[in-house]
């Protein structure tokens, strides 16, 4: 606000959160039957969008089985003792940004 006594006048910020990019994607892995196989990828920069962890076309939540974590930029998705039926795509999403292995 500026204001000269008998004349004010007032202006807003409006910030919007800049998009982040995948520097780091998702790179396939090779592991044995009843192992854990963990995925991680890295963003350029902390963001508020949820991102979201996938197997085929199948969202993936964190539980007993799959552990879903975020360290700052760095998201990583541990799938416990895989099987046969774990084969397939892993893939990773954040707003538009998407990375599979």
């Amino acid at each position: 606000t500026c204001d000269t006594g008998d004349q004010q006048t007032t202006a807003a910020v409006h910030l919007k959160e800049p998009a982040a990019t995948i520097v780091e994607r998702l790179k396939d892995v090779v592991t044995y039957e009843g192992e854990d196989a963990v995925f991680e990828c890295r963003l350029s920069r902390e963001t508020a969008q949820d991102a979201q962890w996938f197997l085929g076309d199948v969202p993936l939540q964190s539980n007993e089985m799959n552990e879903i974590r975020v360290q700052g930029t760095r998201h990583s998705l541990t799938l416990r003792k895989v099987t046969l039926e774990d084969c397939g795509s892993i893939s990773f999403r954040v707003g538009q940004l998407s990375s599979a292995a």
